[in-house]
């Protein structure tokens, strides 16, 4: 009994120094949703331009992004031109939800960079958001036709994340017929 005593620090300290090991090599950008494959949560916000209520009947009836975004966001500030630059060319729809935000802010930071998206929705108390699992600014969530969350991105979206992550899931739910 005295020998188990004094192996289990020390068998404590292995298996630790394991696990840390192992984290070592997990990507910090990988957060797992436990609503990947289930519908977007029920909602009922305003619209940051005119106020009015959208919800979930309001999004489009073909695979979308859903980007969470805000004005005092600088990481959002780097992926807006490739946002831009997607809605530009019609190549994927972008509804974005300006999360726990201020309204004039938005518009103001809207007016001055150019905006995006389809319509984007104002989640002042961040409700949505926690329903959606966000841990902050910006999130993207890749959305197929039937409602389904398909993909979330925790990070920029550039060039490279466009082309290396969202092209390939794009394509392979067009495959599947998604």
């Amino acid at each position: 009994m005295s020998r188990l005593k004094f192996f289990a620090p020390v068998i404590g300290f292995l298996v630790l120094g394991v696990l840390l090991w192992r984290g070592l090599y997990l990507n910090s950008r990988d957060l797992p949703s436990v609503l990947i494959n289930k519908p977007l949560p029920e909602f009922q916000l305003e619209d940051v331009y005119d106020n009015h209520l959208v919800g979930k009947q309001d999004l489009p009836d073909e695979m979308f992004l859903l980007n969470v975004w805000g004005s005092y966001c600088l990481p959002c500030l780097v992926e807006h031109p490739t946002l831009i630059r997607l809605s530009e060319e019609n190549i994927i729809p972008i509804v974005g939800i300006n999360y726990k935000d201020e309204q004039d802010a938005a518009l103001d930071w809207l007016d001055t960079n150019g905006d995006p998206f389809s319509f984007s929705i104002m989640d002042v108390q961040g409700r949505l958001g926690i329903d959606l699992g966000v841990y902050g600014a910006p999130e993207t969530f890749l959305i197929d036709k039937n409602g389904l969350i398909r993909y979330r991105h925790v990070s920029v979206i550039d060039e490279q994340a466009w082309k290396e992550i969202f092209v390939p899931a794009i394509e392979a739910l067009k495959l599947e017929g998604s």
